[in-house]
């Protein structure tokens, strides 16, 4: 049944590209607009009526439920409203997909379209708008046909969006939970979420790291806990910590400076059944201006999980950072601004500091690194290792494969910082030979098996050691080897030694000899050759 509906849901997200597709919006610039805000009002529209139906058993037993309310009086419908979780959407009758379809041979239907999904957006302004860095609000849905320049097909654009949307129902999978939201969420965001975004490009983290990150840091039952992602992207680094922790029991903060991805998290959340956290979702620079805050305090958190941009020119506001105010917080610097190249600036380095900082008394943090961060011999990378010894705040490092992200060729790791982990017992891992590589469009990328992933967790959340792919180590050892969190660094070199007889001894130096003294006559007779060679050379 599961399935059935992952692929009438995925039908429906076809339906609606080649929508944009006959319109002439395929792969413009806004057809992500146009694909996740209608999906989104079917969506709402269907979790409206599945939501009154348990309200009011009346509705249930309708053979049409927008019908049945159509006979409530205000007062009753007010009322009705009213009983819902404050969480869930709420429609006028005059909002539901029923009336749009009834009046869409309307003349102006576009206006009338786009005029809905405007007093959607009014109407649940306080519990699904999010917010840029300076308080403005930013809704939920946009002025659809306004994309279709012609203004003599927005009517048919508008009704040709619609109608793909009567035969499907979203009711019958409520119940469902993150494994199979996630799914869909990538296939409606995929064609929406590359790497060639500009300055401030999109990863989509896999979802095999995102879940070995959320298994090791939930490695016990916790509640009403906070989780944050300052470089938070569309959120599945979020959504999969929310779903390892449990949905009702953690409160989840982001920030991130891209629109489309900040709109996209809030589409994540509402799918995701985390309507509650959505005021907390920020648009804005996180280093410069930084949202979350207790008074004049950044705000600090339980759980941190992040997948920062590695290199970006942030040239433009690096002065704002390296400043007094901002001195206890960047401990390690920020990275100079180079004369040429200044698009390979280690930001990450930056966000780093900045997890640091805002980490609770007992907080946990995974971080996605550069695989050259944890052997670094000077510079910026060694004094923030330095200080999370110092400081004994390191849980440990799994060194990922290669191409575990088919959009970069860097070699990534994930760091693990732990607060209260002051005793050491430090687990060092090299995963980098598991996996299998695969074709991923022009890419390659590996991909690791479900046994592979549990794996990893099993043995780091275990501090189970494992020739050549896991050691647990001491503070002191970390110290004695110069900061170094490469796992191989620490692996005991094995020499195997096999007993030999004086006879077989013998025979076997007699057998190298022999080899030897065949190499040399052969590098003879090739002396001779190349001199006979040489002597043959005329200079015309």
């Amino acid at each position: 049944m599961i399935q059935d509906f992952t692929a009438q849901t995925k039908q429906l997200i076809d339906s609606l590209k080649s929508v944009c597709a006959n319109y002439g919006l395929g792969n413009d610039g806004n057809e992500y607009k146009i694909i996740t805000q209608t999906f989104l009002y079917k969506f709402m529209n269907d979790k409206f009526g599945y939501e009154v139906k348990r309200a009011n058993p009346l509705l249930a037993q309708a053979k049409s439920w927008e019908a049945e309310i159509g006979g409530f009086t205000s007062s009753q419908y007010e009322m009705l409203l009213l009983r819902l979780s404050p969480d869930v959407p709420k429609l006028k009758r005059e909002h539901f997909l029923s009336y749009l379809h009834n009046n869409q041979n309307r003349e102006e239907f576009a206006k009338l379209f786009d005029d809905t999904l405007r007093e959607i957006s009014i109407f649940n302004n306080e519990i699904f708008s999010i917010k840029t860095d300076t308080g403005t609000k930013d809704t939920l849905f946009d002025e659809l046909s306004t994309y279709i320049r012609d203004t003599s097909k927005r009517d048919a654009f508008c009704r040709a969006l619609i109608n793909p949307l009567v035969n499907f129902s979203f009711e019958g999978i409520f119940e469902q939970k993150f494994d199979f939201f996630a799914t869909i969420f990538e296939y409606l965001i995929k064609d929406y979420n590359k790497d060639g975004g500009g300055k401030y490009a999109e990863y989509y983290t896999p979802h095999a790291v995102a879940k070995i990150m959320a298994a090791i840091l939930v490695d016990k039952p916790v509640k009403n806990v906070t989780a944050y992602d300052p470089a938070a992207g569309t959120g599945s680094l979020l959504m999969n910590l929310a779903h390892a922790i449990g949905e009702d029991r953690v409160t989840l903060y982001s920030q991130d400076i891209s629109q489309k991805s900040s709109g996209m998290l809030r589409l994540n959340l509402i799918l995701n059944n985390l309507v509650a956290s959505i005021h907390n979702v920020i648009e804005g620079n996180t280093l410069v201006s930084p949202y979350h805050k207790d008074g004049n305090h950044l705000k600090t958190f339980d759980f941190i999980v992040s997948n920062p941009p590695f290199k970006l020119d942030f040239s433009d506001f690096r002065g704002d950072l390296d400043s007094k105010q901002n001195h206890e917080r960047f401990f390690a610097g920020i990275p100079k601004t180079p004369n040429k190249d200044k698009d390979k600036m280690a930001i990450y380095l930056v966000f780093i500091q900045h997890i640091i900082y805002s980490l609770s008394a007992k907080g946990k943090a995974a971080v996605v690194v550069p695989t050259g961060f944890l052997t670094a011999q000077s510079g910026i990378e060694k004094k923030i290792r330095e200080k999370l010894v110092h400081a004994k705040m390191l849980r440990g490092v799994v060194s990922m494969p290669s191409n575990i992200f088919a959009t970069t060729g860097t070699n990534v790791s994930i760091l693990f910082l732990d607060k209260a982990n002051t005793s050491g017992n430090i687990v060092l891992m090299d995963a980098s030979k598991l996996g299998e590589t695969v074709k991923d469009g022009k890419n390659q990328k590996t991909v690791l098996s479900a046994d592979e992933e549990q794996r990893i967790i099993r043995t780091f959340n275990l501090h189970q050691p494992s020739d050549d792919f896991c050691v647990a180590v001491s503070y002191e050892q970390i110290q004695a080897k110069n900061y170094s969190f490469s796992a191989g660094q620490y692996f005991d070199v094995k020499i195997e030694y096999t007993d030999l007889t004086p006879k077989q001894f013998a025979q076997k130096m007699d057998g190298f000899k022999k080899n030897l003294d065949s190499l040399f006559e052969e590098s003879k007779q090739l002396e001779k050759e190349i001199k006979k060679q040489l002597g043959g050379l005329n200079y015309e």
